[in-house]
């Protein structure tokens, strides 16, 4: 089993969390404790570059995300997915629905 590095960076009107590993039922607590505390707040930018799987709880976990920050006005940015992370959350059929981005100069408000 495979864990999950956080690194926190904090940005203007963001927090980025950059990540390596596997976002799994097995390592995503901090991760989930995390984002659910910042979206309130700000926005939230995953850069998923180092992402090496993502299973169903991750997505949910995601996608839960999503929604809390658009309940809060604030919005989950993912960045730089890597493919198997690319293909996970385009298989939840919600792909057009993520804020994709290339940089964190891509984040804004609107």
């Amino acid at each position: 089993m495979n864990q999950l590095a956080i690194n926190e960076k904090v940005g203007p009107n963001y927090k980025l969390l950059e990540l390596t590993g596997d976002i799994t039922a097995y390592t995503l607590s901090d991760l989930q404790e995390k984002m659910y505390q910042y979206i309130t707040d700000t926005n939230v930018v995953l850069d998923m570059a180092q992402v090496t799987s993502v299973d169903a709880s991750g997505v949910g976990m995601i996608l839960a995300t999503m929604n809390d920050g658009s309940d809060n006005g604030t919005k989950l940015f993912i960045m730089n997915p890597s493919d198997s992370a690319h293909e996970a959350l385009t298989r939840t059929g919600f792909w057009s629905s993520f804020y994709v981005i290339h940089a964190v100069t891509e984040v804004s408000d609107t």
